[in-house]
């Protein structure tokens, strides 16, 4: 019997409201995102939201609207479910790529997968069109450090989510441009991009080694603050420099930096660029890296 694919399978729950008719022309997004006193800044986007409206979707259950309010005004912060399911980010074009390669690959939806099927996977995915192609050994090793930075918990198994997210990202980077990349950041990613930056650099430029850096610092979560509800928490900026991460960092860069420095120096728009395809991998409100960058 045949895998059932839907477009559900890929984007999860998206329930939309129908506008009074009263309403007038363009106002869906404000109805249907209706701001209250309850609504915190989003840390992504600009969108503000009513509880109802959450709860109406599914992405507020029981009494966790206090706990979900209560995060959001602090360091942690949240992002929405547009913001979050960065399977919304493809094209239908896309999408449907997305899913022959899941149908050819025998993957299934909806379920998590271990260490055993995302090789297998990768290796199925890299002969597509050639099938005397086949994963080297040095990228299979880079294959499972991947499924262990999807997997930080060591549980053996990663979710299909974050499994949607991290081959979402992949099949962004392999279709589109650099500069259409940058369009689907929202200005306080690009503003967030800005100040780390301008505090990893000196003057107009960094060192490669900052920028790899920052790569790093994007996937900085607050996990132990993370309420256990459907709506969305993450953090996406620099790490904090009393943090055990940013030591760990500052290391590394130290390590690399005395040749990379001498090689090359990244002025903003070289930053952004190399960069924004790991700050889009930050939204999702999981412990998982879902472009897990070199090094």
């Amino acid at each position: 019997m045949g895998v059932e694919w839907s477009r559900r399978s890929l984007t999860g729950l998206i329930v939309s409201h129908p506008l009074p008719s009263s309403a007038p022309p363009g106002s869906w997004m404000m109805t249907s995102l209706l701001i209250s006193a309850w609504s915190p800044e989003n840390l992504i986007c600009t969108r503000v939201f009513h509880d109802g409206c959450l709860r109406r979707m599914g992405y507020i259950q029981g009494d966790s609207a206090a706990e979900v309010t209560e995060t959001a005004h602090t360091e942690t912060g949240w992002s929405c479910h547009y913001c979050d399911n960065l399977n919304l980010l493809l094209t239908e074009e896309e999408m449907y790529s997305l899913t022959e390669t899941f149908q050819q690959c025998k993957v299934i939806p909806d379920c998590s997968l271990t260490l055993e099927d995302y090789l297998r996977y990768r290796h199925q995915a890299a002969k597509r069109g050639d099938s005397d192609r086949a994963l080297s050994e040095e990228q299979e090793e880079q294959a499972a450090r991947q499924f262990a930075a999807l997997d930080p918990e060591h549980r053996g198994h990663i979710e299909w989510p974050d499994f949607l997210s991290h081959e979402s990202l992949l099949l962004l980077q392999q279709l589109r441009p650099q500069n259409s990349l940058l369009r689907l950041l929202t200005v306080k990613e690009r503003e967030r991009a800005r100040a780390t930056f301008l505090a990893r650099g000196s003057g107009s430029t960094i060192s490669e080694a900052e920028c790899r850096g920052a790569q790093h610092s994007w996937f900085c979560k607050h996990l132990a603050e993370a309420p256990s509800c459907s709506v969305s928490i993450s953090h996406v900026g620099p790490i904090a420099d009393s943090s055990p991460a940013s030591s760990s960092s500052k290391s590394q860069d130290k390590a690399l930096l005395p040749t990379e420095q001498e090689s090359r120096f990244v002025d903003w728009p070289t930053f952004l660029r190399e960069n924004v395809v790991y700050i889009l991998a930050a939204r999702p409100n999981s412990a998982a890296i879902h472009l897990k960058p070199p090094g």
